[in-house]
């Protein structure tokens, strides 16, 4: 179970238990009275962000990304693959389009694009999870049983795990889920606040033969991941000490662990352990709102986690996505091999607004995370191969001559569902070692702030006069030391003309190889941007509110902010189709 939307730097009404924000708007994001973490946006007046027709909500739904039919939603949870169908549960409040109800929805699909609606998994009806069925994961044991732990929110608010299972293993919907008897599985041990103790994992086997799981969970500031063995998934034990902990980053939820290859691009068993291995942990940074990760040793003898880099360890290095990004969650695909993630995409209107168009939060196109094996230091994520079916018509440019300080119009069709590839070169070969100018704090900055070497990128969503526009874009910037950083950032603070929706700068360094151009892509989906940088290494999320850069009037430009150097650009731009996102038809069967 997560709280909603994220911030790096304290700006977010949401990251702070109490802000000026909520005091003027005269009530508590939503979530907060129910003794969990913030869910909404207050507004500052009561009533609507900005005078939304139903145009505008209608245009801000997406085409190809899953969401439910209306009504609120949050983490994904337990997705796995089985008998020929992807499943996706996830966090969702039948009653409303704000939080509150927590139930699982569930919707499945052959080939993660296309979705059909389920009925919803579980719901709150029992005394252990009264207060909501949260966040949970899905283990596939050996001999084909599907086991599901997750956390249930008692009437105490005493976060509880849990033990389902299908009631029927030849349906391949699985339609029907069974809540053992004899719940709560695991309880808060002593010296846990009953109140932070959520979201177990994924389970592997040990050297031991016995099954391990993680619960996030916080001491003090410190965030840690316990370890909890069992053999058959109904009685446990703690492990002695914990999997890994970082002082000053508060809760952990949503924890994740799995193994990638170092050496190939396959993805691994969640149990895999060995040479050639690596394991990511990650962790949703309750205080940040964000999703950090590591890449490290698991030893698994003494079961501990050790990141290779401590200067970069989860809570303080790498995020999993610099955009509005939280409480994602992979799993294995046996049936095609890969390591597969999931991430919320969380908003930043208000509740007022999620009530007036009827839904709230999005899931992203599911990535392929495999290990970087050019910088050794990072993971890539790259949008599954299946969203290229929806391709359409492809328009090329080759080689566009973007002057500094100047914006170049791509003609294209329509700009409002797109799949884009593009490279730049920056014109000079000495461009780079020729930066005078250094920057005292390396961080992503408005568009707007020229240098001798950008920023350059694109402009997505905006309309013909640039009066809303949301620039895509890398920044070269050089420390006092003389060291270059290349940035990778996404600037909302243009992307509507709606005041009171939360908008802000976002991004993060990306590595560029010295035998590599600068290239991204970019998946648009009406409100939603997805963009990867160099194959992966550095991803934002955005989730933007146009007031005029909406239908017919979107348009896609190229720009070059800099005040020295020229730049280049090849695009391929596909034209997306729409998924076929609709209900089951159950009485079909």
């Amino acid at each position: 179970m997560t709280p909603a939307k994220n911030d790096h730097r304290g700006s977010d009404p949401l990251t702070s238990k109490a802000t000026s924000f909520s005091e003027d708007a005269g009530r508590l994001p939503t979530g907060v009275s129910q003794g969990v973490s913030a869910k909404s946006y207050p507004s500052v007046r009561d009533r609507l962000s900005y005078n939304w027709t139903n145009a505008m909500f209608s245009w801000q739904r997406t085409a190809y990304h899953f969401q439910p039919e209306k009504n609120w939603m949050n983490d994904p949870d337990g997705p796995l693959y089985y008998m020929g169908w992807y499943h996706l549960f996830y966090q969702y409040n039948p009653d409303s389009a704000v939080w509150g109800n927590i139930t699982w929805g569930h919707a499945v699909s052959r080939d993660l694009i296309h979705w059909f609606y389920l009925p919803l998994a579980m719901v709150p009806d029992r005394w252990f999870d009264a207060g909501g069925v949260w966040t949970g994961s899905a283990t596939l044991l050996p001999d084909g049983r599907i086991v599901m732990l997750y956390t249930g929110d008692t009437e105490e608010s005493i976060q509880i795990q849990n033990l389902a299972y299908p009631a029927n293993l030849s349906d391949p919907l699985l339609l029907e889920w069974v809540k053992y008897p004899d719940n709560p599985v695991i309880v808060p041990p002593a010296g846990i606040d009953p109140e932070e103790f959520r979201d177990p994992t994924t389970a592997w086997i040990g050297p031991n033969g016995t099954w391990r799981l993680l619960i996030g969970t916080k001491v003090n500031d410190t965030g840690m991941a316990l370890i909890y063995e069992t053999t058959n998934f109904t009685t446990y034990e703690a492990a002695p000490g914990v999997l890994h902990a970082v002082n000053g980053t508060g809760m952990w939820e949503c924890v994740d662990f799995y193994p990638v290859s170092t050496n190939s691009s396959e993805g691994l068993e969640t149990s895999v352990v060995g040479p050639g291995v690596k394991h990511v942990l990650k962790a949703s940074l309750d205080d940040l709102k964000m999703d950090y990760y590591a890449i490290g040793t698991y030893d698994p003898v003494s079961d501990t986690w050790t990141p290779d880099d401590p200067e970069a360890d989860v809570g303080i290095g790498l995020l999993v996505d610099y955009g509005r990004y939280y409480a994602s969650k992979t799993f294995f695909d046996q049936n095609t091999g890969r390591r597969i993630l999931w991430g919320w995409i969380n908003e930043t209107d208000t509740d007022y607004d999620d009530l007036a168009k009827g839904w709230a939060s999005v899931q992203t196109i599911p990535r392929v995370v495999t290990f970087d094996n050019k910088t050794g230091s990072n993971i890539l994520e790259w949008p599954v191969e299946e969203v290229e079916k929806l391709r359409l018509n492809r328009t090329k440019f080759d080689d566009v001559l973007v002057e500094a300080g100047s914006v170049v119009a791509l003609n294209i069709s329509s700009a409002m569902q797109l799949d884009i590839s593009v490279e730049f070169e920056i014109e000079g070969s000495d461009a780079l070692e020729a930066l005078e100018e250094s920057e005292a704090i390396i961080e992503c900055a408005t568009a707007q702030n020229r240098s001798t070497l950008g920023p350059f990128g694109l402009l997505v969503l905006a309309d013909e006069s640039l009066s809303e526009l949301t620039p895509i874009y890398f920044h070269i910037a050089k420390s006092t030391n003389g060291s270059l950083t290349t940035l990778f950032c996404a600037d909302e603070t243009r992307s509507t003309k709606a005041s009171e929706v939360f908008k802000k700068v976002y991004g993060g360094p990306v590595p560029v190889l010295d035998d590599e151009k600068f290239t991204m892509r970019l998946l648009v989906d009406h409100s939603i941007i997805e963009s990867f940088a160099q194959g992966g290494r550095t991803v934002i999320t955005s989730r933007v509110y146009p007031t005029e850069a909406i239908y017919g009037a979107a348009k896609l430009f190229l720009f070059n902010n800099a005040t020295g150097v020229n730049v280049t650009a090849s695009l391929e731009i596909w034209q997306m189709n729409s998924a076929f996102i609709h209900p089951f038809p159950l009485d079909e069967m």
